[in-house]
């Protein structure tokens, strides 16, 4: 979390400039997926039971191709997850980070960018 450092004293009290969109701080201390927390973990614990799933099907020697099939749909949720993700972080982080400065704004598309391009490579 960023900090803003007092820039000036006026009658010894400390003045911090304000961005001129103003400030936003009722929502700093939370993750832009606080909303869907319960969906997001009931998609991974479904993941968790589709990798079982795989293990199983690998002990019990099941057929090549239906084992890749079922990691294809493992893979498939993931990306599903790490999009709604990244929805939320663009509709929560992205948007309060513009409400407070251009700077703020640019450094949190920066950073999806790079989180988009990780995707991309996985």
């Amino acid at each position: 979390m960023r900090v803003a450092t007092p820039t000036a004293l006026v009658d010894d009290i400390p003045l911090t400039p304000i961005p001129p969109r103003g400030t936003i701080t009722s929502m700093s201390n939370e993750h832009g997926y606080h909303g869907n927390t319960e969906n997001h973990l009931a998609r991974l614990r479904r993941i968790e039971g589709q990798v079982r799933g795989l293990q199983r099907m690998i002990s019990q020697g099941e057929y090549c191709i239906d084992i890749l099939t079922q990691v294809s749909a493992v893979q498939s949720a993931l990306d599903s997850v790490a999009v709604n993700l990244l929805k939320d972080h663009m509709n929560h982080c992205v948007v309060t980070a513009a409400h407070e400065s251009d700077e703020a704004a640019q450094a949190k598309v920066d950073e999806a960018a790079a989180a988009i391009a990780r995707l991309i490579k996985s």
